[in-house]
């Protein structure tokens, strides 16, 4: 039997879920409020396995109830159910520890797989923001990489050499003699450890060094 405590504030839908959730086989409602106000203690005396956790609710909203949870228990499985699948809302909920992220328009099946996937370890969202999620962490992905040390003349050189210019393109294009040029590409590579232009430029695009 999976135990599910719910903090839902719209007090139509709190029920709706309650039944929904005490009239399916293997699931059952331990408790339902309508804010986190209280939310350490009533997690300690009712010990649920899965926390249904709106976000937006008045006093203490689950964001906050999801930073209060945490600081006492990492165990209790919390899915956050919300309106909201904005980059903001998502990230702090999965930053500050949330299991799961499902948006209130689910399916009542669906939302019951949801409850039991969670239950087994899993982290189940809908899939506009599991997109979202995947976006954030493009994101976070496309941050500047090691520099390894490159001076910012060195860096432009690389950035020339990425872009498929000749060393004689380059020395026109930073009013410079091909000897130097050859001079901070040489730099360059002993600082990349690489010994071609395709190893530098590989390497430039794997670190993310420009």
């Amino acid at each position: 039997m999976i135990k599910i405590l719910i903090y839902e504030d719209n007090s139509q839908l709190r029920e709706g879920l309650t039944m929904l959730i005490d009239g399916s086989d293997g699931f059952s409602v331990v408790a339902a409020f309508k804010n986190c106000t209280n939310i350490v203690e009533e997690v300690a005396a009712f010990n649920p396995d899965i926390i249904l956790m709106d976000i937006d609710m008045p006093i203490t909203n689950g964001i906050e109830g999801l930073k209060q949870i945490r600081k006492v228990n990492t165990e209790v499985k919390i899915l956050m159910l919300t309106v909201f699948d904005d980059n903001k809302n998502v990230f702090e909920a999965i930053k500050n520890g949330a299991n799961g992220y499902i948006l209130k328009k689910t399916q009542p099946s669906k939302l019951l797989e949801y409850i039991s996937e969670a239950a087994s370890g899993g982290a189940p969202m809908t899939s506009s923001v599991a997109s979202q999620v995947l976006k954030m962490f493009s994101s976070l992905n496309t941050s500047k990489g090691e520099d390894y040390n490159l001076s910012d003349r060195e860096k432009e050189v690389l950035q020339f050499l990425v872009d498929g210019y000749s060393y004689k393109m380059i020395a026109a294009e930073m009013y410079i003699a091909i000897d130097t040029v050859r001079s901070h590409i040489k730099k360059i590579y002993e600082k990349l450890h690489v010994n071609s232009k395709s190893e530098a430029v590989a390497k430039a695009f794997k670190d993310k060094i420009l």
